[in-house]
């Protein structure tokens, strides 16, 4: 009998981390070292999940930042971080919160320190991206999944 409660029990194990596409850009170089530097940063993250087999996934997370001074373009950074998780003996219900909010949360802090790596060596001032709270973005991604399929399912 402890054997069978053995064989089913939850196992993760991260597999490899590893930087999978990263852009940066300078359109306006070199003028915009020259300009009075007021930024604005706009943020946006992504998700992606390619099952690898069945209990190994790829994991990528996107994160784009886009920075202007005053109305020019300063720089664009993009950075796909992924990893390839290994995950036994999770539910369907438990599958997803690993994959959409457990996963990311790991991958990010690897994404900030590329971030901040690259627009450092761009000639621009460091860029601390402040923590994210994954499991927000999850739960709000699942609340808008609800609205659609509710709105789908109305009757005409």
């Amino acid at each position: 009998m402890a054997e069978e409660t053995n064989s089913l029990e939850k196992q993760f194990s991260i597999q490899k981390i590893y930087t999978k596409d990263l852009s940066f850009e300078t359109p306006n170089a070199p003028k915009i070292f020259r300009e009075k530097w007021e930024p604005i940063v706009d943020f946006n993250l992504g998700t992606n999940v390619n099952k690898l087999d069945e209990t190994v996934y790829e994991v990528t997370l996107t994160v784009t930042i886009t920075v202007k001074s005053g109305e020019n373009n300063a720089y664009l950074v993009e950075v796909n971080q992924a990893g390839i998780f290994t995950m036994e003996n999770f539910n369907e219900q438990e599958m997803g919160p690993m994959l959409g909010s457990f996963c990311p949360n790991i991958l990010f802090p690897y994404a900030r320190e590329v971030i901040s790596d690259l627009v450092t060596k761009g000639g621009f001032p460091q860029l601390l991206l402040a923590p994210v709270n994954f499991d927000a973005l999850y739960s709000q991604h699942l609340q808008q999944l609800q609205q659609q399929s509710a709105g789908s399912t109305s009757i005409n």
